[in-house]
């Protein structure tokens, strides 16, 4: 009880302070929200690093932080300093280092780093002039993995941990017209009490491994908003809007809908907050089948944005899920980040709308983005794409339940990218975990997180990949038994019969009771298999053993009466170091239904019938 007592007061104090408005919620701080729209100017291409495993760069030798000294040495690479004469002693130069890309990990563009684990230092020199002398400037990261600190013309300006969501730091006071120098140092070691913690199944991908760029906004702008149809209002459409800056407060801000013909004026609060209640005669709403979005625009007297909204109700009644009152069966499949062109770290659209193309051809209008947040032209193109969306943060396996800097880290991540993507109609589930052994403190841990998610979004379902087990000792019988099933809208739990428990025909004698009266998800099954090696049903790794496998899975779990959807486990085969069988895996985990190279195997054709006659 005292950990979470001990929470309860970080809801409160961690991240600033949260504010619960009109059945939505926005988190105080400085980053514009909706970067992707905005106008900004991009700091991507060549940047000179550093490999720096004994960080050099950032102690001296008695282990101390150059950036808290007050004179610090030229030594520290966060200078970029050169020698004032010949006779000067400096171990780095940036000019003379070699390059490169960003955004990208350094592990698939530079060899010598593929298994490289340890910081790395990056520099860029640019230019840069204000649009208008009164703007405010910020400088913007997609994601670093996993720990960076961010230094611009020698100072220090932040740090961040969490390798999968944005942030930013206002940098106006810094910024010179010409020969900027931008160094951020980046640590991608793993740590027992981070998150993710030591142990994972995915590539450890280093580095500046999204966009970089510089934002620019009025003096006072619009740092926040969220938009939604209400849940209990029908034919109402609800939100809230943030203004940061000096003239925030009490200041008229206009929100339209040009299409609906529709506008409010609200007036902020002392804080800059307002709320607004628009009734709208007739809407389209947003579905897997019809996935209509309408232009929603905010405007102040100085400050001006705009995207695409969808806008839909989800829910739970019993067994079913509700897309807009309607039951909805989920067709799903899961997904890692990685490029299917470059083999590293995705980050661009057109990864993007390869993953998500090869999914629409599977048959799907769901994925799981696992085991983390993707980068966001992911969710950008579901929304456009119709296909509902399960976001995660990396609580996976075994985390450091009872260390308090672990859970405030999964509550950042969990608030950075409910902030990020809180306007995305795709987005329908947020998962607090995968895997985890049960104990007290683990589901506390997670209950807390579901608690939080809630306080800042409850529109939409939260859920975890959790564990099945035998019924009171019966192998034959399946079950869930995990005291956190009660705290989720949906029972998702990954189970291996056919891979890691028996062979693909075990599935026949296995039943199912699931005791909780809530939607059952499927959210991990699956074997693996060698795109092209081909043998009979039961020679593991052939496409035959898969294809069986997944014929075998469909035909035991469609014996669930709860059953309302699946993400098998996983679209395309993906890089794990734990997975190094010779001439098979090769650093591959092999579970994919399409290989590293695109080719499709047997398997997917399966999942695809399976798909095509589903409703």
């Amino acid at each position: 009880m005292a950990i979470s007592t001990f929470r309860a007061s970080l809801l409160k104090g961690f991240l600033g302070y949260f504010f619960l408005l009109c059945g939505s919620s926005i988190s105080h701080g400085q980053t514009p929200v909706n970067v992707y729209d905005r106008c900004s100017t991009s700091l991507e291409g060549y940047w000179k690093y550093i490999v720096d495993p004994y960080e050099n760069g950032f102690y001296n030798y008695r282990l101390e932080a150059f950036d808290e000294q007050d004179n610090p040495s030229k030594n520290a690479f966060f200078t970029d300093s050169k020698p004032a004469d010949r006779s000067e002693l400096l171990e780095y130069d940036f000019d003379l280092s070699d390059s490169i890309y960003v955004p990208g990990d350094w592990n698939s563009q530079k060899e010598k780093l593929f298994y490289y684990e340890g910081t790395v230092w990056y520099r860029r020199h640019f230019d840069y002039t204000k649009q208008d002398s009164s703007n405010r400037v910020f400088l913007y990261f997609g994601a670093v993995n996993n720990r960076c600190h961010v230094y611009l013309n020698g100072i220090k300006i932040g740090q961040h941990t969490g390798g999968f969501t944005p942030f930013s730091f206002e940098v106006t006071a810094l910024l010179k017209d010409t020969g900027n120098s931008l160094v951020v140092k980046v640590d991608n070691k793993r740590i027992k009490e981070g998150v993710p913690t030591l142990n994972t199944d995915w590539w450890n991908y280093g580095g500046i491994t999204r966009e970089v760029s510089l934002v620019e906004t009025p003096e006072t702008y619009v740092e926040d908003y969220s938009v939604h149809l209400a849940r209990d209002k029908p034919g109402t459409l609800q939100g809230s809007v943030l203004l940061n800056g000096s003239l925030k407060a009490g200041r008229q801000v206009q929100v339209r809908i040009p299409e609906l013909q529709k506008s409010i004026q609200v007036l902020t609060d002392d804080k800059g907050m307002a709320s607004f209640s628009l009734p709208v005669d007739t809407l389209r709403l947003w579905s897997d089948q019809d996935p209509k979005r309408y232009k929603v625009i905010l405007s102040t007297g100085q400050d001006s944005v705009s995207e695409w909204i969808g806008f839909r109700n989800i829910s739970v009644k019993g067994r079913d899920i509700l897309l807009n009152g309607r039951p909805v069966f989920l067709k799903g499949i899961s997904i890692h980040e990685e490029s299917p062109v470059r083999k590293g770290r995705a980050h661009t659209r057109e990864d993007a709308r390869i993953l998500l193309g090869w999914a629409r051809e599977l048959g799907c209008n769901f994925v799981r983005l696992a085991h983390y947040p993707h980068n966001e032209h992911m969710v950008r193109l579901a929304d456009s794409l119709g296909m509902l969306v399960w976001e995660e943060i990396p609580v996976y396996w075994t985390i450091a339940w009872e260390n308090p800097s672990t859970y405030n880290n999964a509550a950042k991540q969990l608030n950075e990218v409910i902030r990020r993507d809180k306007n995305r109609a795709s987005v329908i589930i947020w998962s607090m975990a995968n895997e985890t052994p049960t104990s007290p403190t683990r589901t506390q841990f997670l209950t807390d997180l579901a608690t939080l998610t809630r306080s800042l979004d409850p529109t939409r379902l939260i859920s975890a990949a959790l564990e099945q087990s035998a019924l009171n000792g019966n192998p034959k019988i399946r079950t869930i038994e995990d005291n956190f099933a009660r705290v989720v809208d949906i029972l998702s739990f990954n189970q291996y019969i056919g891979w890691y428990d028996g062979l693909p025909d075990k599935a026949r004698e296995i039943s199912w009771k699931i005791e909780q009266e809530k939607p059952v998800f499927i959210s991990e099954f699956g074997g693996g298999a060698k795109q092209g090696l081909h043998g009979d049903k039961y020679t593991r790794w052939t496409e035959e053993y898969q294809e069986f496998l997944y014929e075998e899975n469909l035909k035991m779990l469609s014996g669930i009466e709860q059953l309302r959807g699946m993400s098998p486990w996983i679209l395309v085969d993906f890089r794990s170091p734990r997975r190094m069988l010779p001439e098979i895996q090769d650093g591959w985990n092999r579970k994919g239904l399409i290989s590293e190279e695109g080719i499709k195997k047997k398997a997917f054709y399966s999942l695809q019938k399976y798909y095509l006659t589903k409703e």
